[in-house]
């Protein structure tokens, strides 16, 4: 009697310790939630080796889920689909591990054509399983189907490419690629296409952030107090660049960073000229009050910031003596908000889209917010 009772509780000992190894898996800080559950039912312990994700899920369910209709669907027997289905858990999330799990799930695509996308760019270890599912999931949220497929396969392929911290800005720039009908659309220089690479990807939505600060931080109005006056000494044209248009032009022609300083022109800290000769560009000039109370000359480049010919520096010069320096007043402002229009007509689509206005993407113009989006 007492070896039958032996023989019999070997497979249930057997059972434990695997359900046991499996439930060390899970993160830390959910294995409490986590046991509890398992212990309501057999069927529901059965989770953590058939579907560790759902078992996650329905132990620690995201906000807004109420999980107790799925897990009397599971203790019924019901099939892992209809199980799923329930609980909001996409099937193809049963082939990672307990480890990926660092957080309640959030609402992620499980179409038919998306599950046999992502499947063939699951992560390939452990641990990089959290940081993963958190590139796909941010992906899927804020962009489209198709863009979190393809961080899947840049986060295995490139994994250390994959900016946490910048993937707001990422998805705004692979939504709005998608969208040429929108303003931020027309705002893009190199639009997302399923080919590119992680870093080609990174480096087309910084260069599209730039813009949009640019147009944000000027507005629609061009510039009315570019403090010096136009003229001509040397042989070269002194211009003021007081558009955005006319900025954009210099920065593409002489393959600059000009496009950076909307935040210095909006608060008056420094104004921008470009010098040409018989038509031609010959450098970029940047005039400030910098440590000191005269304007003075703070960069002079020529193009790709080579440096700028000696007999530019001369020009540029006497062209900036032949003002009464002392009587210029810049007006530099300690705060200069963003353009409000042109922030309305830039997000409002995403914003229609999400039906809805994110907390990081207020409707009212912030610098907070938008500095966040490049952190």
């Amino acid at each position: 009697m007492t070896s039958s009772l032996s023989r019999a509780s070997r497979p249930e000992a057997a059972r434990s310790r695997l359900l046991e190894r499996q439930l060390r898996r899970y993160q830390k800080p959910f294995q409490s939630a986590v046991r509890a559950l398992a212990r309501r039912h057999t069927r529901l312990a059965d989770l953590a080796a058939s579907f560790p994700a759902l078992l996650f899920a329905l132990a620690v369910p995201r906000l807004g889920v109420k999980p107790e209709p799925a897990i009397a669907r599971v203790i019924q027997g019901q099939s892992l689909a209809e199980i799923a289905a329930a609980a909001g858990i996409p099937l193809w999330l049963r082939k990672l591990s307990p480890e990926a799990l660092a957080r309640p799930i959030r609402k992620l695509p499980d179409g038919a054509l998306f599950r046999r996308q992502i499947v063939n760019h699951l992560p390939p270890s452990t641990k990089l399983a959290p940081a993963w599912l958190e590139a796909v999931t941010d992906v899927a949220t804020f962009a489209h189907e198709a863009a979190a497929v393809w961080i899947a396969r840049e986060f295995v392929r490139e994994p250390k490419h994959v900016e946490p911290a910048r993937l707001r800005l990422l998805s705004l720039w692979l939504w709005f690629s998608c969208q040429p009908e929108t303003f931020g659309y027309t705002l893009i220089d190199k639009p997302w296409t399923l080919d590119m690479r992680i870093g080609t990807a990174f480096t087309a939505a910084n260069a599209w952030h730039t813009t949009l600060e640019l147009h944000l931080n000027l507005g629609h109005q061009p510039i009315a107090d570019v403090w010096l006056r136009a003229g001509r000494v040397g042989g070269y044209d002194f211009l003021p660049l007081t558009s955005i248009a006319a900025i954009i032009e210099e920065a593409a022609a002489m393959r600059n960073c000009v496009r950076t300083y909307g935040n210095s022109l909006a608060h008056n800290r420094s104004r921008l000229w470009s010098l040409r000769r018989d038509g031609e560009r010959i450098a970029t000039l940047c005039v400030a009050a910098r440590n000191e109370p005269l304007l003075n000359i703070v960069e002079l480049r020529g193009p790709g910031n080579a440096e700028a010919p000696i007999d530019s520096w001369w020009a540029a010069r006497q062209w900036l003596h032949m003002h009464d320096l002392p009587q210029i007043k810049t007006g530099r402002r300690e705060s200069a908000p963003l353009d409000r229009a042109t922030w309305i007509a830039l997000w409002r689509p995403y914003w229609l889209a999400q039906r809805r206005i994110p907390n990081w993407l207020p409707i009212v113009p912030s610098r907070t917010a938008l500095d966040a989006l490049d952190a």
